[in-house]
């Protein structure tokens, strides 16, 4: 499982905003890759951080942010469509030859899509959300965050942007995924 630490642990802005930098620096990663295999494992690294890191946002920080900020439900329903788009995408580069050329045009295409996600949620709901929400609750979000890191699947699941849909769907498809993560390693 990759490593989805990142220096802030004292506020939930400041932890997801440095994930999303770590999933910047990621998708580089990926596009720099000396061999196919490099390729692979950076992309499987960067495939399971985002799908953790969507589950904890769709979990945890969505529906704060519906029930503290302004406009809040618009603002969220507009991430978790970006949400849903890009697990559609990231599922079918999983099965595309990661040697291809048409897996790095499509790869490019998916970087812009979660790069401009980030962006969105930088720009409109995060701040939002550090305004409204107490200092105190913004620290403990950050271990809520990382519990649901800890449990959530590490494949993309579109369909499965809610809340209440990762904790009826989300246990389970962690299972499945972490065990196929574990089987596909020792292919490798």
């Amino acid at each position: 499982m990759v490593e989805t630490f990142v220096q802030s642990t004292d506020d939930v802005v400041k932890f997801l905003e440095g994930q999303h930098n770590l999933i910047k620096d990621m998708f580089d990663d990926v596009l720099s890759a000396s061999s196919d295999e490099a390729r692979r494992t950076a992309f499987q690294d960067l495939r399971q951080l985002l799908a953790v890191h969507e589950t904890a946002e769709e979990m945890v920080v969505h529906p704060r942010a519906r029930g503290e900020i302004d406009g809040g439900d618009d603002i969220v329903d507009a991430r978790l469509k970006e949400e849903h788009d890009a697990k559609t995408q990231l599922q079918k580069l999983e099965q595309m030859d990661i040697g291809s050329p048409e897996f790095l045009v499509e790869f490019k295409d998916f970087q812009q899509v979660v790069t401009d996600h980030a962006d969105r949620e930088e720009a409109e709901e995060f701040p939002a959300l550090a305004r409204e929400v107490s200092a105190r609750d913004l620290k403990r979000m950050v271990d809520a965050v990382r519990a649901a890191e800890a449990v959530a699947p590490t494949r993309p699941h579109p369909g499965v942007e809610s809340a209440k849909a990762n904790f009826l769907a989300g246990p389970v498809a962690s299972i499945l995924d972490r065990t196929r993560d574990v089987i596909a390693g020792a292919f490798r």
